[in-house]
């Protein structure tokens, strides 16, 4: 017989208070009627009204384009800082070059956003670029504080790993590019992995700086769909929430399988090498 706790209790509140609002969004997505809150039946004809917005998928595909490309420079930038400040303990500077780095971490967006701006703005007078801001002027702020993302968790990476495997490599001729491309790199995928879907999340998911530093013809998904909450939400809107939730849920279910078959493999590797 099961007992009830009330840690247990807490924990499917806890699930409740979390999943509930996205269950109620997937259910009401398949709502006849165009008022979110009013059930008039089962349908799915807002799912064909979101295949036919234009301007709703204009700005998925604006999204979607503009966290590829941050979340790949973030990577470069993001892997070079930490590799640098992992490395190279003490050095001129270093106390200044890893406060720059992570203080996007705890600067407000909103002051991020404006600085940017302001930023965009002197640089079209003085310079002349950018002429305008849109595409790669939002390109250019999200890689700015997705940097500090990817720096921090590549950064923990490199911090933990046994640098005893690279001086032997050295010591055996290895040259030190050699060294980073066959033996850090490898061991460091995981977090730039992890690194690069941080980033991707964080871009695709922002509103503040996204607003600061678009343009016309720039708008990406968190902007349309802000607006749209503010004249009234529409069900195409629930409709492409849902979509988005399920291909994030196959996403993880994917990898919790692909991983739990690499478990086992590696489990069955160690019993077969052990009966060896």
């Amino acid at each position: 017989m099961m007992r009830f706790s009330f840690s247990k209790m807490m924990l499917w509140l806890g699930l409740a208070f979390l999943y509930a609002p996205m269950l109620i969004l997937i259910i009401y997505s398949f709502n006849e009627s165009r008022l979110v809150t009013v059930w008039a039946g089962f349908s799915t004809k807002w799912y064909g009204e979101l295949m036919r917005n234009d301007k709703l998928l204009d700005a998925v595909g604006n999204s979607l384009k503009i966290a590829f490309l941050a979340a790949t420079a973030s990577v470069v930038l993001g892997t070079l800082a930490a590799f640098v400040l992992a490395r190279f303990k003490r050095f001129k500077g270093s106390t200044l070059l890893r406060g720059m780095i992570t203080a996007p971490l705890v600067m407000p967006e909103v002051i991020t956003g404006l600085s940017l701006l302001l930023l965009f703005v002197a640089m079209a007078q003085l310079v002349g670029w950018p002429a305008s801001r849109g595409m790669t002027t939002i390109w250019i702020a999200h890689t700015t504080f997705c940097t500090a993302y990817v720096a921090v968790v590549v950064g923990s990476r490199l911090t933990e790993m046994d640098m005893s495997v690279e001086e032997a490599a050295q010591d055996l001729g290895a040259t030190p590019v050699k060294v980073f491309f066959n033996i850090t790199l490898p061991i460091i995928t995981p977090a730039l992995v992890s690194g690069w879907l941080l980033a991707f999340t964080l871009s695709l998911d922002d509103l503040v700086i996204a607003s600061f530093v678009s343009g016309p013809g720039s708008t990406t998904l968190p902007m349309v769909v802000f607006s749209s909450v503010r004249l009234g939400v529409s069900p195409e809107i629930n409709a492409l929430a849902t979509i988005i939730i399920t291909l994030v849920t196959l996403l993880v279910f994917a990898s919790w399988y692909y991983a739990r078959r690499v478990e086992k493999s590696r489990i069955r590797d160690q019993l077969a090498a052990k009966e060896s």
